[in-house]
Formats: structure tokens, sequence, C-alpha cells
């Protein structure tokens, strides 16, 4: 048996600003719960209320829990220390803590290089992060991410080697930034802390690493899949983490933009449903 969550990415809700139409929470959870699902991740900040209680309320009705939430957080800038910040926020947290690297400005289009401070700095505040949740209870974790501070493999790599903090293994994200998520999860399983699933058109992130289409208009035209309708191989991906003894949650998420809202039982809960339906038979 394998814990398959859901994330509002996959319903075109994003934290990026004039992303796309965001679908009502109520309706994201009814789809989700609908599918079969049985968590979902939080959102954006302010999607799911912020009130442990208000938030239990609402994704009790829809028999949910919460399996994580996605946090950009600029880790790189020696002038400015997050910690603080994300120490304040897990005193309402729950689920895995799912850290990006981000550069500080909206959407992941572009992003700085890194100096050799910059890496210290990010490193180093990874590491306070990772202790400061474990002493509350939560599981940090750190997710490569197209667009953050840690996007390709040399600086998965880095991460791996500089910081203990355990990864986020996005398929999708790996994939699209060049790094092999089922090489990864079969080398460094005991790093895996969450899984999101997605899968992706090679040949179209090829396109974006090489600054031939920006990442925006890449997802807009359809960058992620539903799960095997991509180049990821999802089976051997979970097949190593299951052999590994990973416990986890698996989080199906296919970022996705909407320019309307969608009529009921259509649009993304379709996708997500051949996505699941692909989980299931791969996992049996």
């Amino acid at each position: 048996m394998i814990r398959v969550a859901g994330a509002p990415i996959s319903w075109g809700v994003c934290e990026v600003p004039g992303w796309g139409h965001c679908m009502p929470a109520d309706r994201v959870l009814r789809e989700m719960s609908a599918l079969g699902l049985t968590a979902t991740e939080l959102g954006p900040d302010g999607y799911l209320p912020a009130d442990p209680a208000e938030r239990a309320e609402l994704l009790g009705r829809h028999h949910l829990e919460v399996a994580g939430g996605f946090v950009p957080v600029v880790l790189h800038d020696p002038g400015h220390d997050p910690v603080p910040g994300v120490v304040r926020a897990l005193t309402a947290w729950s689920g895995v803590l799912v850290l990006a690297a981000a550069t500080g400005t909206d959407g992941y289009d572009t992003r700085p290089d890194l100096d050799a401070l910059g890496w210290q700095t990010l490193l180093g505040n990874l590491d306070q992060i990772n202790t400061a949740a474990a002493e509350r209870g939560v599981t940090a974790t750190l997710h490569p991410h197209i667009g953050t501070m840690v996007e390709g493999p040399d600086e998965v790599r880095r991460v791996l080697d500089g910081s203990a903090i355990p990864l986020c293994l996005d398929t999708g994200h790996l994939l699209a930034g060049g790094t092999d998520p089922a090489a990864l999860a079969r080398e460094v399983p005991g790093r895996i802390a969450h899984v999101h699933l997605k899968d992706v058109d090679a040949a179209s992130a090829a396109r974006v690493r090489a600054g031939e289409v920006s990442y925006t208009d890449a997802v807009r035209a359809g960058l992620y899949r539903p799960l095997g309708d991509g180049d990821v191989d999802i089976a051997a991906i979970v097949g190593a983490l299951t052999a590994a003894g990973y416990a986890g949650w698996y989080v199906l998420e296919q970022d996705t933009m909407l320019d309307a809202e969608p009529a009921a039982g259509e649009g993304p809960v379709a996708d997500v449903r051949r996505s699941l339906e692909h989980l299931r038979k791969v996992a049996a």
C-alpha cells in the first residue's frame, strides 16, 4: 500500500501572481476526495485557512488530511535570515515542509548565479531550518525546482553533499532540470522524505534548459503530462523507493494553468484521475 495525496497546483492553483484562473478550494478538495485521495498539500499561502482548527474543519468535510505544503524561501542572501519566519510558520504547521530555494522574485523564468558565499549561506540555512523543524516534530525537505537556486544536477549534488536536509523528489522538476529522478531514487533513497509525482515531455524540457522557451510558456503548452504520458519512469521510481522502505506520501502534482473555471466534472480532475490510475497500475 502506498499513500497518495493531491495538490492544488494540479488544479491550476499556484503562488505565482498572474499564473491563471484559481479554482475555489471547496471544489478542488471535493474533487480530490471524489477520486479517492486521502490527503492534500496546502497550496499557496492563504489558499486554505491558516488557523489549524478552521483548516481541519474544512479538510474534515472532505475526508482529507494534510500531506505537506510548498514554501518558497530565500535561502541564499547573507543579508536575510529566513529561519525566524520559517519557525513562526511551523507553530501552525502540519505535514511535510517542502522548501524551495526561491530567487526572491516572482515566477520561475529567470534566476541569478550563486557565488561561494551564496552557497555557504543557502546550505547553512537549510541545516538550521532542518534542525528547527525536527525539534518541532516536522520533517523539512528541499525541493529542487526549475527557476530556483537548486535546479540542475550539480546543484542537487551540492545540497546532498553540503547539507543534511532530506529531499522532496519531484520527478518532473528533476527531469526538466536535467537530473534522472529514477537514478536519484536508486542512489540516495535514504535522503528522500517526500515525493511529488509528475510526468514530463522531455523534448519540451530540453527547450526550457536551452533557453528556447520560458518555463511559464512551456507549462502553458503542456510541459507536464498525466503520469504515463511523458518520459519519467514512474514505475522505476516507485519500485526503487518501495524496495528501500519509503513510507512517505506520493503527491500527484501536474503543474497546470487554467484560463477559466471548467464545467463540473471536467478540467484538471480528468488528468489527475488518469495519473492515479497509472500509479495504481505500477504500484500493484
